[in-house]
C-alpha cells in the first residue's frame, strides 16, 4: 500500500499542469478586461496611423511652408484637419509629430530602463555600503530642479537634435527607475534560490542575471509600458514650451503649442485639438494596458 500511495503521489506530480507563462497570463488579463482590450486596440490603431501613415510622407513635404494655404479650416480645400499659419497640413503634421513623440518616448524609456535596471540590480543585490553610496547619488539627482536644468541644457548644447533630447530627459529619469527595481531586488536577495546559488559557488553576475533578473521580468514589462507614457508626456511638455524637439521637427507638443494663442483656442481649434486628443488617447490607453499587465504580474507572483 505504501508503494501504491507513493506511486499515486508521483502520478499527481507528473500530471500537475505547468504554471502559465507570464505572456499568457498578461494576454488573458487584457482579453478579459474590456477597457484594457479596447485600449490595446486603440494603441495598435495609433501606431498604424502614426508610423504607417508617416511612411508615405517626407519631412520636407510635410514642413514646406505655403502661406497661400494658411489657416484653412476643417475639410477646406482637401485638408481634413485644416492647415496651420504656414499652410502645412495638420493631418500630415499629426502623423509625423505623433511618430516623433512616440519614438522619443520609446528611446528615452530604453535608456532609462537599461541604466535604472543595472543600477538597481547592483544596489539591491549587494546592499550595505554599495547600496548606501548608490542611493545617495540617486537622492541627489532626484532633488535637482530637473525642468530648469533641462531647459538650460537644450539652450546651450551645440548642434542640438532629437538624440540630444533623449539623453537630456534620460539623465533625470533613470533614478526613479533604479529605486523601483532596487525594491524588488531587495526582496529577492534573501530568497532560497539565491542563497542556494551562492552556496553552490555561482558568481554574483551569474546569480544577478540568470537567477534574480528572470524573476522580476513581469515588473520590468510593467515599468516599460508605464514609463513610455510618462516620457511621451515629458517630450510633449518640453516641445509645448519651445524647449523640446527642434522647431523644424514636427511633434505633438509643437501642435498643442498653438493653444498658447487665445485666438487659436477660440477660432482655430483644428490647430491644437487633434494633437491634444491623440496625446490623451495615447496616455490613457497605455495606462489602462499597464494596469492590466500589473494585475497579470501580481497573479503570476501569487502562483510562484
Amino acid at each position: 500500500m505504501a508503494k501504491n500511495k507513493e506511486k499515486t503521489q508521483e502520478d499527481q506530480k507528473v500530471s500537475r499542469p505547468a504554471p502559465a507563462s507570464g505572456f499568457k497570463i498578461a494576454m488573458h488579463e487584457i482579453r478579459h478586461d474590456k477597457v484594457a482590450f479596447t485600449a490595446a486596440i486603440i494603441i495598435i490603431l495609433i501606431l498604424l496611423f502614426t508610423f504607417g501613415g508617416s511612411m508615405f510622407l517626407h519631412k520636407s513635404q510635410v514642413t514646406e511652408i505655403n502661406i497661400v494655404d494658411a489657416y484653412y479650416g476643417w475639410g477646406q480645400n482637401g485638408h481634413i484637419f485644416g492647415t496651420d499659419d504656414g499652410g502645412r497640413d495638420i493631418l500630415k503634421l499629426l502623423m509625423m509629430g505623433g511618430r516623433n513623440s512616440i519614438m522619443i518616448g520609446v528611446a528615452v524609456t530604453a535608456v532609462v530602463e537599461i541604466v535604472g535596471l543595472l543600477v538597481g540590480l547592483v544596489s539591491g543585490y549587494y546592499g550595505g555600503y554599495i547600496d548606501s553610496i548608490i542611493m545617495r547619488i540617486v537622492d541627489f539627482i532626484q532633488v535637482l530642479p530637473k525642468w530648469p536644468i533641462m531647459i538650460v541644457l537644450v539652450t546651450v548644447i551645440p548642434n542640438y537634435n532629437a538624440v540630444s533630447l533623449v539623453w537630456i530627459i534620460s539623465m533625470f529619469a533613470w533614478p526613479a527607475t533604479a529605486r523601483y527595481f532596487r525594491a524588488f531586488i531587495l526582496s529577492q536577495r534573501e530568497r532560497d534560490y539565491v542563497l542556494a546559488s551562492k552556496t553552490s559557488g555561482s558568481s554574483d553576475l551569474k546569480i544577478m542575471f540568470r537567477e534574480v533578473l528572470p524573476n522580476i521580468t513581469s515588473m520590468i514589462i510593467i515599468d516599460v509600458v508605464l514609463t513610455i507614457a510618462g516620457n511621451i508626456g515629458v517630450e510633449t511638455t518640453l516641445s509645448f514650451i519651445g524647449y523640446g524637439l527642434p522647431t523644424t521637427t514636427p511633434s505633438l507638443g509643437t501642435l498643442i503649442g498653438f493653444a498658447n494663442d487665445p485666438v487659436n483656442v477660440v477660432n482655430r481649434p483644428w490647430l491644437w485639438l487633434p494633437a491634444t486628443i491623440l496625446l490623451l488617447m495615447i496616455s490613457l490607453s497605455i495606462n489602462y494596458v499597464g494596469r492590466a499587465l500589473q494585475r497579470a504580474g501580481d497573479a503570476r507572483q501569487r502562483e510562484n
